[in-house]
């Protein structure tokens, strides 16, 4: 057995009667594979095959806490952030660490919106919720096994047939404890057919005293005609680290967008596991990462095109200063029958520092000759010249390079389809380049203590 794994192997053997008991049956059911596969697993290391600065077996080794005990823990969110996105009526939910917040009533007034806690959802309906739980997220991947294996609770969404949520849905996730802990978070969201919701999710850190570790898996269904924008908000602290996977299964003319964003972390895995099972969908896939210091950003994105007609946009983009690394690994595979396929992948960075490092592995699998696909990447340093331009106009050296990087961001800013939060997610971005602090700390939240 994988020696960083075997402390997770030895907890769940001593602690499953309290693991199951903290749970429900649907999520429970499926540890026991979880743990046989978690036992015969290797974990990949820094620099082999689409894992290029992120170390799992030295992550997944240190010494973290698990809630197991379901134990509330001391953390007030409105202590350490207040959220709100100016100018937009959101449904607001929060959670602290992968316990979801009784929601205010005012706030989920569509009955078509339906938000749980994962547990308490499964089991009030466990036939519902063992329909989807589990069933796109592939069990070998490591990070699937291990939240498998430990997740007790997480969050469920659906949007039920026909229905247009006209107000965005804003969830906010604050990592948080007296001590180091490891969060395993799943989220399933069901968009049933004809469906639409706009989502945002926020990630942060209570504080930076104690290092905190986020396990999340999420499963998300798109029904056929379903329409569903996620963008995906990191603003956490040097002491987090955080992994991630997505796994997208779309099926006849749905619509699906997501953008990922790494504005403040301590090192991140993010992967997007997205499939077409249906004709006629379409993927827009963007993301972005700002690291300096010491910060590192990892990204792995496949999409599967098994289905004819589909078409893909994809975009990642990031600045690296300092001693910071990132990585992006892309891949679009289109199976033989996905005739008509349309798929763009590109991949834009900017290095700021001789330390800095970057690595960019955009790929294409083609097995359809009916098809238009590109990819690209490229990676430079700021342009001298406009610099010149800029400082021949008044602008020091310092804010001559943090208006070039905000611009350079721009696109994957424009890309958000929330006018207020677009607006804010430009200003986030500037107080980032400016090197202020975490960006939503000037907004109005009100929150409980858990």
């Amino acid at each position: 057995m994988e020696k960083s794994l075997s402390q997770y192997i030895e907890l769940y053997r001593e602690t499953a009667e309290a693991l199951d008991a903290g749970s429900a049956g649907v999520l429970n059911a499926l540890r026991p594979e979880a743990a046989r596969i978690i036992e015969t697993l290797r974990l990949p290391r820094r620099g082999e095959e689409n894992y290029e600065t992120i170390d799992l077996p030295a992550i997944l080794g240190r010494e973290y806490g698990v809630n197991v005990g379901r134990l509330r823990l001391n953390v007030n969110p409105a202590d350490s952030f207040r959220c709100g996105v100016p100018r937009v009526a959101t449904s607001l939910a929060v959670m602290v660490n992968d316990e979801l917040l009784p929601p205010s009533e005012k706030n989920f007034a569509d009955p078509a919106l339906e938000i749980d806690s994962l547990a308490n959802m499964a089991r009030k309906n466990p036939e519902l919720v063992g329909r989807y739980y589990g069933r796109i997220a592939d069990p070998a991947n490591p990070l699937v096994a291990l939240s498998t294996l430990l997740a007790q609770d997480g969050l469920w969404i659906r949007v039920r047939k026909g229905a247009r949520i006209e107000n965005p849905l804003q969830v906010v996730d604050i990592l948080g404890g007296a001590v180091n802990m490891l969060t395993p978070v799943r989220i399933v969201i069901v968009m049933e057919e004809c469906s639409e919701l706009r989502m945002l999710l926020c990630g942060h850190t209570a504080s930076g005293s104690t290092d905190q570790m986020l396990l999340q898996t999420m499963e998300i269904f798109a029904a056929p005609g379903s329409h569903l924008d996620i963008y995906d908000l990191e603003e956490s602290a040097e002491s987090t680290t955080r992994l991630s996977t997505v796994w997208l299964h779309q099926e006849a003319d749905s619509s699906v967008l997501i953008n990922g964003m790494t504005i403040y972390n301590g090192v991140t895995r993010n992967e997007y596991h997205c499939r077409y099972a249906g004709e006629g969908s379409e993927l827009k896939l963007y993301g972005m990462g700002i690291a300096d210091a010491s910060r590192q950003i990892d990204t792995y994105a496949r999409v599967d095109h098994d289905s004819p007609r589909c078409h893909t946009d994809e975009l990642f983009k990031f600045s690296v200063d300092d001693r910071a690394s990132c990585a992006f690994t892309g891949m679009v595979r289109v199976d033989y029958g996905a005739c008509k396929t349309e798929a763009y992948q590109s991949n834009r960075n900017i290095i700021g520092s001789d330390e800095a490092r970057m690595y960019s592995k955009p790929q294409l699998e083609i097995y359809n000759d009916d098809v238009k696909c590109s990819h690209g990447s490229a990676t430079g340093q700021l342009d001298e010249m406009q610099l010149f331009y800029m400082r021949t106009r008044g602008l020091s050296a310092e804010e001559a390079r943090m208006l070039l990087k905000q611009a350079f961001m721009a696109d994957v800013i424009d890309c958000v389809r929330i006018p207020g939060l677009k607006e804010r997610l430009a200003h986030i971005v500037e107080r980032r380049f400016a090197g202020e602090g975490a960006g939503c700390h000037d907004c109005a939240m009100e929150c409980p203590t858990v």
